[in-house]
């Protein structure tokens, strides 16, 4: 993308001891002693990005972008050890005690909706309003769907690509044997997987992908892609949530306004959570985009996104 202005780049940023040897990497953009606003990357294991900071309103939000355990600038990279939903939400905890912060808006997408909902669920008086994507609530039945279910329904030849990696013997349950690989160690074999697995969810990402084929074969000194390793850890333990933790929960976002972006042809996380998500919410509201899939940069997405954004405190409870 083109080079940001310099209103868009960080004033300040600083590694953060949050404990466990782990150090989490914490950016600050626009306007110090602004609006407070966080926001959560996806992935698990992403990171965030220069384009995220667009989201926000520089002259009036004092955004802090935050890098999760093991994923982009935080230390030590690609670590699972005490990386769980429990120690992410103490970790965003830490960081609003740390700046001083009463109460902030969280903004987060896929699975920075769940870390959100889980945050303003142990912390509701914490959580002045949530703008939502892609709703993701950590079950086990939307990741079957995402990678298995829906696939082989809306993209048969996809799923085949991503199958034909595997042994005969292993393609029964593809899932499983690819979560397998991505959590063992390092070599040949972790890497291809990886490889697989991110071109895979890039495609599924995507309405209309420009590059939805999985590569048969690995560029030499090809990098790791980070984000199938740590989603990979949360996969095989169920994000570390409760089954129907945060639906259950819901009732303690009563008094929290949110709005939840969601593409209507998203096929890693369809509109049904958010459906069920906000049939337990009083105070939110969900706005469909009718040609959007899941990535932040389908059509429309962004643009609503910033408008939920600018709004979020004028947002009235009932």
């Amino acid at each position: 993308m083109k080079t940001l202005p310099e209103s868009f780049r960080p004033f300040d940023a600083r590694m953060l001891d949050v404990g466990d040897g782990h150090w989490i990497y914490v950016e600050e953009i626009g306007l110090k002693g602004g609006r407070p606003v966080v926001f959560l990357h996806g992935g698990p294991g992403s990171g965030a990005q220069v384009l995220h900071r667009t989201l926000f309103d520089p002259a009036r939000d004092h955004v802090l972008l935050i890098d999760q355990r093991g994923a982009g600038r935080s230390h030590p990279y690609l670590s699972c050890d005490a990386n769980t939903t429990g120690h992410l939400v103490s970790d965003l905890e830490s960081v609003r005690m740390h700046f001083g912060i009463d109460q902030w808006t969280m903004v987060g997408g896929s699975w920075g909706s769940t870390l959100a909902l889980a945050y303003a669920e142990q912390y509701p008086e914490r959580v002045s309003a949530l703008v939502l994507r892609a709703l993701f609530l950590g079950t086990d039945e939307e990741v079957a769907w995402a990678f298995v279910e829906g696939p082989q329904i809306f993209r048969p030849e996809l799923f085949e690509a991503f199958c034909r990696h595997l042994p005969v013997e292993e393609r029964n349950n593809p899932l499983s044997a690819y979560v397998r690989r991505l959590s063992g160690p390092d070599g040949p074999e972790r890497t291809r997987a990886a490889h697989v697995w991110n071109a895979y969810e890039r495609a599924l990402s995507e309405l209309a992908p420009k590059h939805a084929a999985i590569p048969e074969t690995l560029k030499e000194g090809s990098r790791l892609p980070p984000t199938p390793i740590i989603e990979a850890h949360y996969i095989k333990n169920s994000f570390f949530l409760q089954p129907g933790q945060l639906l259950s929960n819901a009732h303690r976002l009563r008094d929290i306004p949110g709005v939840i972006i969601q593409g209507r042809y998203d096929l890693l996380c369809p509109p049904k959570s958010a459906y069920a998500l906000a049939a337990v919410w009083p105070t939110v509201r969900l706005e469909i985009l009718d040609h959007a899939g899941h990535s932040m940069t389908e059509p429309g997405v962004m643009d609503a996104m910033r408008g939920a954004i600018s709004a979020a405190n004028m947002i009235k409870v009932t």
